[in-house]
């Protein structure tokens, strides 16, 4: 996404909420283009059943702008999963490093 910076994951509470707040902000995106697509099925649909030369025209932009809607989900989900998969490797690289250093193997005497 547009500005989003993952550096530092896993260094708090802090970090934590500006992930949150990063997720929360690309599906707030999504659902608005997925909203504003449901209104351009609408149309294009009533455009087809009316039959009018004139809407049917109107239609090949309607449908161009539904599939440019269509690219702006797939690289905004894209986007949440390359994110979320670099969040776990964060975590994972923390919880790892922590639990080497905690759990010292006991050699018996």
């Amino acid at each position: 996404m547009e500005g989003d910076s993952f550096s530092g994951l896993g260094s708090g509470a802090q970090n934590d909420g500006r992930v949150l707040q990063t997720f929360r902000k690309s599906f707030v995106q999504v659902q608005n283009i997925l909203d504003q697509n449901r209104l351009l099925i609408r149309e294009i649909n009533q455009n087809h059943e009316s039959k009018i030369p004139d809407n049917l025209s109107r239609n090949v932009g309607l449908i161009r702008e539904l599939n440019n809607n269509i690219k702006q989900v797939v690289d905004l989900y894209g986007d949440l999963s390359g994110n979320f998969s670099k969040i776990m490797d964060a975590s994972s690289e923390d919880n790892s490093s922590g639990s080497r250093t905690g759990n010292k193997r006991i050699r018996p005497a």
